[in-house]
């Protein structure tokens, strides 16, 4: 069922996009929310919250950005893997110390590090732009210099394979070894270390895995955008992948993109009929879910049928 979710989903996105071409950017834009969502939503299997997951992503986007423009002739692929590679080096060095916390602790510590992140690429205006930012010409996609509206298709095409890939690959953790006993780290820690894992070395693998799939997230955002500001690092933005998480649920890699239709369904709606009440619009929805549906809408869809 889960396969047949995601393929008529894929199916939608790619249709709405041939059709209206308008619709690509935000579809794509849509589809970066529910990666990094996906990536929050794997440490929030052990019990933790990060609201400061977005300096991945504006590690990845930077990254592609600084590499664009030094060697103009890098393509797609290279360039977005390439800015995966940098939030994994980042995030591999940060979670040595950062999955020694827990709680309010864990959270609070990813958020100062992202905003010490968002302050200096501020501040460095010579070499990011500072709030300016850095622009991106259009990279080649296989060798070739497309248009834009070709360019766009092609990259709308690249983003929902890439989310398929990575919530097979999340899903698939999620059900190993590994994944249970991230899961077990929320429930009962002590029982997990007289098993015989190391709570410290299963919290990193957890935190280095989901710093991956934000990176996924920066490097898409920074290629459909065309530019790269330090508002992508900016703790707002980590807020948005947790309430994101939360409304879809953690519990399934599918719960991320659930999550993230709705969030953006509501917020275009209530931004178009109540420009002035969409951030209250959006709380209220957050919080019913929360009383009506306490595991997201993965949850209640999982009781109906089998994911």
């Amino acid at each position: 069922m889960i396969y047949a979710i995601s393929i008529i989903g894929a199916a939608l996105a790619l249709g709405v996009g041939y059709a209206l071409p308008w619709t690509i950017t935000p579809i794509i834009i849509g589809i970066t929310y529910a990666i990094a969502a996906l990536g929050v939503s794997v440490m929030m299997r052990a019990g933790q919250v990060s609201f400061g997951h977005a300096m991945y992503a504006c590690i990845s986007a930077y990254t592609v950005a600084f590499l664009a423009r030094a060697y103009p002739s890098l393509d797609v692929i290279v360039l977005v893997f390439a800015g995966v590679l940098a939030a994994m080096v980042a995030s591999a060095l940060i979670g040595v110390f950062m999955v020694r916390y827990r709680g309010i602790f864990f959270g609070m510590l990813n958020l100062a590090l992202s905003m010490v992140l968002f302050a200096l690429l501020g501040k460095l205006y010579h070499i990011t732009g500072g709030t300016d930012g850095l622009r991106i010409q259009r990279p080649t996609i296989l060798g070739m210099e497309l248009e834009r509206a070709p360019y766009e298709f092609v990259l709308l095409i690249i983003a929902i394979v890439i989310a398929l890939a990575l919530a097979w690959w999340i899903q698939r953790y999620f059900r190993s070894g590994n994944g249970e006993a991230l899961a077990a780290i929320k429930t009962n820690e002590t029982r997990l270390e007289y098993l015989g894992f190391s709570a410290y070395a299963v919290m990193w693998r957890g935190y280095l895995l989901s710093a991956i799939v934000v990176g996924f997230s920066g490097s898409l955002l920074a290629l459909i955008q065309g530019l790269v500001t330090p508002d992508i690092s900016v703790w707002l933005r980590s807020g948005e992948y947790v309430f994101i998480a939360i409304l879809g649920g953690a519990g399934h890699a599918l719960g991320a993109f659930l999550g993230a239709l709705v969030f953006e369904a509501v917020k275009l709606a209530s931004t178009a009929y109540f420009p002035g009440l969409w951030q209250f619009i959006l709380g209220l929805t957050l919080i019913v879910v929360i009383f009506l549906f306490p595991t997201g809408f993965i949850g209640q869809l999982a009781k109906r049928i089998k994911l």
